[in-house]
């Protein structure tokens, strides 16, 4: 009987340190394979392999579409392609991003929750927002094992927390502990029967893996009120248990706090876009009202390109100290506790 021999580990800011560590205290012949994915910039050249090689016995490489799974390796999702777990095989696909990244981290969660059940083992570390909650309650749901790092020991807790509060998490550790439950869940075999492939986690890993179809009938959840970041469609909203969350018909996918945070961010370029356009409707009505007086025309003329000045420029002020105020990004708790 195999043992949990699946493990698929997710981290974003602050996660290189306890990846790291896990890397340095796991032994050479561990019986698992390990799927990394951090989240990178889409050009950026990663180092992560050469790290973690560096950093402990077992080899680590960027993985490579179609190759073979093998105990004992770890592979990292390189950038720009989200990393999928295939039966006996890994896959590389630049499907829709996923909370505005890719790699992200719940297409891996939950193709190894859908493709090896109850053999999984779902990890989140340090990071911002809620990467990975989905994913790990896929894993659950399937059968497999919830570990998350102690958010205490995160360097940013926000992941370890949302993955709490969205799973029932079996294991919460600091990273030094990670490494040797590990090596444990990897050599104990299975009990846990698998859970049932909803038809969600069909849906979204046929999705994840480029396979969608056009049919709304084939969309998972119901169409929303809201638009997708990435390309304006409508978002169908997908409760899963107490989790919400948002797909569009492309496939581009949201957590709710990273809607949110999509967002806030296009509210911010939207303003700054409008504090632009004020200031140069500001600037041409004073240049037309210069012009109008040189040419000695009516002061009702004067006037009227005067006032639309004053106007733009007030208008333009009052988006300036909204801006510069920074209450567009300010966590909802330090507004509460203002308030």
């Amino acid at each position: 009987m195999p043992g949990h021999d699946i493990i698929v580990i997710g981290a974003s800011s602050g996660g290189i340190e306890a990846l790291t560590e896990v890397a340095a205290r796991l032994p050479e012949d561990i019986p698992a394979a390990l799927f990394v994915v951090v989240h990178v910039a889409p050009r950026s050249v990663s180092v992560l392999p050469q790290i973690l090689n560096r950093a402990g016995p077992l080899t680590a490489a960027h993985a490579r579409d179609n190759e073979k799974i093998k105990s004992g390796r770890i592979y990292v999702a390189p950038p720009d392609y989200h990393m999928l777990v295939a039966n006996g095989a890994v896959r590389l696909v630049r499907g829709p991003k996923e909370n505005n990244t890719r790699p992200a981290i719940d297409p891996t969660f939950r193709t190894a929750a859908r493709n090896y059940g109850a053999r999984a083992v779902g990890v989140i570390l340090s990071g911002a927002l809620d990467d990975g909650a989905a994913g790990l309650r896929a894993i659950k749901a399937r059968g497999g094992v919830a570990v998350v790092q102690d958010p205490d020991d995160a360097l940013f807790p926000d992941m370890p927390q949302n993955a709490l509060a969205a799973a029932a998490v079996d294991h919460v550790v600091s990273k030094a502990e990670i490494a040797p439950l590990l090596d444990r869940l990897a050599r104990e075999p299975v009990s846990a029967k698998d859970g049932n492939v909803t038809e969600e986690l069909q849906k979204e890993t046929a999705i994840e893996g480029m396979n969608m179809k056009a049919s709304d009938d084939d969309k998972p959840g119901q169409p929303s009120v809201y638009g997708c970041p990435d390309c304006g469609g409508v978002l169908w909203e997908i409760q899963d248990g107490e989790v919400l969350r948002f797909r569009c018909r492309v496939g581009h996918a949201y957590s709710s706090e990273g809607l949110l945070s999509e967002q806030t961010e296009g509210l911010d370029t939207a303003l700054w876009t409008a504090y632009r356009a004020l200031q140069e409707n500001a600037a041409l009505a004073r240049r037309l009202a210069e012009r109008a007086k040189s040419s000695a025309q009516k002061k009702l003329i004067i006037d009227r390109f005067e006032e639309r000045a004053q106007n733009a420029a007030e208008q333009a002020e009052t988006i300036k100290k909204l801006l510069l105020s920074g209450k567009l990004s300010e966590p909802v708790d330090k507004i509460e506790d203002r308030e």
